[in-house]
């Protein structure tokens, strides 16, 4: 599992996390697949694809899995 450090951010939301670690090439493609119900944010499906992920969020997608943190 790897973590992402909201470090002095409240929040990252989905969208834009799925970006950072490179899961998608694109926006959209993140938007596409977010809406398909292919995305797990503490272990049920999300389709909101601005979801406020904040720390102690975890996120599964295609067999990859994120927590997030704030140090």
């Amino acid at each position: 599992m790897e973590t992402f450090d909201l470090e002095k951010q409240e929040y990252i939301e989905l969208n834009r996390l799925l970006k950072v670690f490179n899961m998608v090439a694109s926006g959209g493609e993140a938007k596409h697949l977010i809406k398909g119900g292919n995305v797990l944010v503490n272990g049920e499906v999300e389709v909101q694809v601005r979801k406020k992920l904040r720390a102690g969020d975890k996120v599964d997608f295609k067999g990859q899995q994120v927590k997030i943190i704030a140090t």
